[in-house]
This record gives C-alpha cells, structure tokens and sequence, in this order.
C-alpha cells in the first residue's frame, strides 16, 4: 500500500472531523464536505457514467448517503476513499438501470503490470487526453481502475476498498485496461507512440531497463502546469 504523505494524513484527518460533525446531523459540515468534494466526484463520474444529465444527481445521491451513514464510518480508510466508494456504487447502479454496463471480461492475470509505473511516461508525452479519450472504448469498472489511478491518485489498495474487492481482482482489471487502451493507440508523425514508449509500458514491448526500486506516484491530473 503506497505511504501516505503528512499533506494526505492532514487532508485525512480535516475529513474526518467533519465527517464526526454530519454524523451528528451538523449541515453546516455537510455543506463544507459537500463542497470539498462536488468537483472531484463530478470528474470521476463523468468519466465512469459518460452521460453528463446523471452526474450532478449521482453526486448528490452520494453525498445524501454521507449524510445519512457518517455514523457508521469506520476509520479503516481514508474519507475520501469512503466517499468515492459509494458514489461508484451509485453511479454503478445509474448505468445498470440504464443497461449499459459491459462485461468485464476479467480472467485470471497471465501477467502483472503496474500501470502506476507509466504515470511519468504519459507525463512526458503529453499523453492525458489521449488516455482521457481511451476511457471510453473500457468498460465501466476497468474505467474507474484507470480513473482511480491516474487522475485520482489512489493506490490499489485503495481502489480495492471503493469497489469492494480482491486487489488482485483490480490489477486483473488494470491488466485488461492497457490491453484495450494499447490498441487504441494512434499514429502521430509517421511513428506511433508504441515506438515512443519505453519497454515495459504497454503489451509487447519488454521491460529491459526497469529497476529494482519504486518510483513515486503522481497523478497525472493533479500535476502542476
């Protein structure tokens, strides 16, 4: 599981404060944790939903069940890992209703890739709306595994406590992510950004260079301009 930095353990602990506050029924919490996460559930469940008429009411759907269960939040994860845990399971439900959640097709993993190790790849190649774009040839839950990771910044445990399962289930889902997104790769310059890619980073292409060591996780989304 990735370290936490002082700044999580901080925004972690503002959290739960004010989470302590809505479970006794205090709106002005709920409003303040309501504002804090508006943006960032709005982003993850346009990219999971893909239809922008459901999002503001998959939020507060969410955030209605914050307001109603804080009392029977545990403390064995982050809140903000809590919260985004029910606005799947919401927004899950939004697509079953509309029948438009795919079959994951997730099989036993042949073989494991970390697609956190590409974090700096995509960085450098300016890669983020293409991976932005890819989200929507994946099915639902292989989206959030992507969305989760990159933009989020959640580690695979972590996803594994939104969506409520196994964590080798979630590399098994990552697994099939970067097969589907590797095909959808174009072609810029005469060249496609496979011969761009360093070894290791997508299906075929062996990693002859990786080092031992773990690099630090960074999501895309968040890096500064």
């Amino acid at each position: 599981m990735a370290r936490r930095s002082k700044a999580d353990n901080s925004e972690d602990d503002k959290d739960r404060a004010l989470l302590a506050r809505v479970a006794t029924q205090d709106r002005v919490a709920f409003e303040s944790l309501y504002a804090k996460y508006f943006s960032s559930l709005s982003r993850y469940l346009t990219r999971l939903l893909r239809r922008p008429e459901m999002i503001e009411e998959v939020v507060n759907d969410t955030m209605y069940v914050v307001w109603q269960k804080a009392g029977t939040f545990e403390g064995r994860s982050k809140v903000s890992t809590w919260i985004t845990g029910i606005a799947y399971l919401k927004g899950i439900k939004a697509l079953d209703r509309l029948r438009m959640v795919p079959e994951d097709g997730a099989q036993t993993l042949s073989e494991e890739f970390d697609l956190e190790d590409a974090n700096d790849v995509i960085e450098k190649l300016g890669l983020e709306e293409w991976l932005r774009s890819g989200l929507h040839a994946l099915s639902a839950d292989q989206r959030s595994v992507v969305e989760l990771t990159y933009f989020s910044g959640f580690s695979y445990q972590e996803i594994a406590d939104v969506m409520q399962c196994p964590v080798n289930t979630i590399k098994t889902r990552m697994f099939h992510a970067r097969r589907h997104l590797a095909k959808l790769l174009p072609v810029l310059e005469e060249h496609t950004l496979v011969d761009r890619i360093p070894d290791g980073v997508l299906p075929g292409k062996p990693d002859v260079h990786r080092s031992s060591g773990e690099g630090k996780r960074k999501p895309v989304g968040s890096r500064k301009l």
